[in-house]
């Protein structure tokens, strides 16, 4: 892996070398290198001229069949998401290319309607960001999101988000109308009430208050929210647990969910190099604790038990979370998603049948 050390605003150091290339090329252009100073590579924003938006999924412990994105990608720069190693399907690597280079569907809006108004469509409800953030920086500026949601309403059809950004909160007046017709729900992540953490952990996302902020303006709103205290990082962020359910509590989320650290592929080395760059007093408590709960293992693939691990702290992970879930009131009942209002509008479907 290229590495310069800890670049300001980015969660790696550098490009991991692709497992689906044999050989790994990093102009100097793309570092934006002055030869002094570490490099802070620009984010390009690439089009991507899929033809469908809608993926399907059959994983048991995922809790949803149907997803979209409008990117793949993400500049928020989280160095432990799961989704970096997507882009090694790109010819690109899951380091520096994951954040910096963005797939952008501009045709997103367009195709998400085509795709609800084929007859093949079940309704059901379509999960946004079950990869990439839709809500990353770049959002504030394209508002594709903005225009699949004003799809989604339009065809009452329910929507369910996960986000670590604040911007979420523009588009309350499209969450609201859905929420009326039991067709949204919004989950915020939050991993850390650190600042410092955060900032050098997922660099270019909202700060904890923020999120903590969204979480109270959507509640107020009337639209269903809850957390997501996602990824837990043993021997890292696990001893926030408590902390971080009271502050979601205090700020309106009513349903609450955790998922201990995943490291597929490319993540695992990324990862390590992360903690030797930042946290090296921490680092073989971190990995070592990781091990446990996969046996032996920095990643375990299984179904059933790649969200939450198995073992010792698995267990104590578990427990502190029900303890505390329950003491702040969480997961009293379900969000009530229901796909019976979903309707094809008239100047979307098929025009024929109108004669």
């Amino acid at each position: 892996m290229i590495s310069q050390g800890a670049i300001k605003g980015r969660g790696t150091t550098g490009n991991i070398e692709n497992r689906f290339e044999q050989r790994d090329f990093v102009p100097y252009d793309d570092l934006d290198w002055d030869g002094e100073e570490c490099p802070r590579p620009k984010t390009q924003f690439l089009p991507d001229a899929t033809k469908t938006v809608i993926t399907y999924n059959d994983s048991a412990d995922v809790g949803f069949d149907a997803g979209m994105n409008p990117y793949r990608g993400c500049e928020h720069g989280c160095v432990y998401c799961f989704a970096r190693p997507g882009h090694e399907y790109l010819a690109m690597s899951a380091g520096l290319d994951f954040e910096t280079k963005i797939m952008v569907k501009h045709d997103a809006p367009k195709l998400l309607r085509k795709e609800l108004a084929a007859r093949k469509w079940k309704p059901q409800t379509l999960m946004m960001s079950g990869n990439t953030d839709p809500y990353q920086p770049i959002e504030k500026e394209l508002k594709l999101t903005r225009q699949c949601l004003e799809v989604l309403n339009e065809f009452n059809n329910p929507v369910g988000i996960i986000t670590k950004n604040k911007l979420v909160t523009r588009d309350i007046d499209i969450y609201r109308e859905m929420a009326a017709k039991n067709c949204a729900m919004v989950y915020v992540s939050l991993t850390t009430l650190d600042l410092k953490l955060n900032r050098v952990m997922e660099p270019r996302t909202s700060s904890p208050a923020q999120r903590l902020d969204a979480i109270r303006q959507l509640a107020d709103a009337g639209i269903p929210v809850g957390v997501l205290t996602a990824p837990i990082i043993p021997g890292l962020t696990d001893q926030e647990i408590p902390q971080l359910l009271a502050a979601a509590a205090e700020a309106g989320a009513t349903q609450a969910g955790y998922i201990v650290l995943r490291l597929p592929h490319a993540v695992a080395p990324l990862f390590e190099q992360w903690l030797e760059d930042h946290f090296p007093d921490r680092k073989d408590k971190v990995l070592n604790r990781l091990r446990s709960m996969r046996d032996g293992l920095l990643y375990k693939a299984e179904i059933g038990t790649r969200m939450r691990g198995t073992g010792f702290f698995a267990d104590r992970i578990a427990d502190m979370f029900k303890v505390y879930a329950r003491k702040y009131g969480f997961n009293q009942g379900s969000f009530g998603m229901s796909a019976e209002h979903f309707q094809v509008p008239i100047q979307t479907g098929d025009q024929m049948g109108l004669f």
